[in-house]
């Protein structure tokens, strides 16, 4: 279960930082489609904040919005909680 469980977490963490990059490229050709920003707060919501926040300083993008620059650490201090908390709820 632990295994899966880390396969998942690379899973997600991949797809929100491809998700950053993305829209990032997306970003600078005109006209393009984005990608919305619930979708990339669901990645990072879902499991994925430490790839959104990679992406997010890596590609220099969405770091001029402030719920972006403390909403994706905010969410992953609030996961990392929960997993410390976790073992005591069971």
């Amino acid at each position: 279960m632990e295994r899966y469980m880390l396969y998942y977490l690379a899973a997600i963490n991949l797809a929100a930082f491809f998700l950053m990059w993305l829209d990032k490229r997306r970003a600078r050709r005109k006209g393009a489609r984005r990608v919305r920003e619930r979708t990339l707060f669901l990645s990072a919501l879902l499991g994925g904040s430490v790839g959104a926040i990679a992406g997010m300083r890596l590609f220099r993008h969405k770091t001029k919005h402030w719920y972006f620059v403390w909403g994706m650490p905010a969410i992953l201090i609030l996961q990392l909680v929960l997993a410390w908390l976790t073992p005591y709820l069971m």
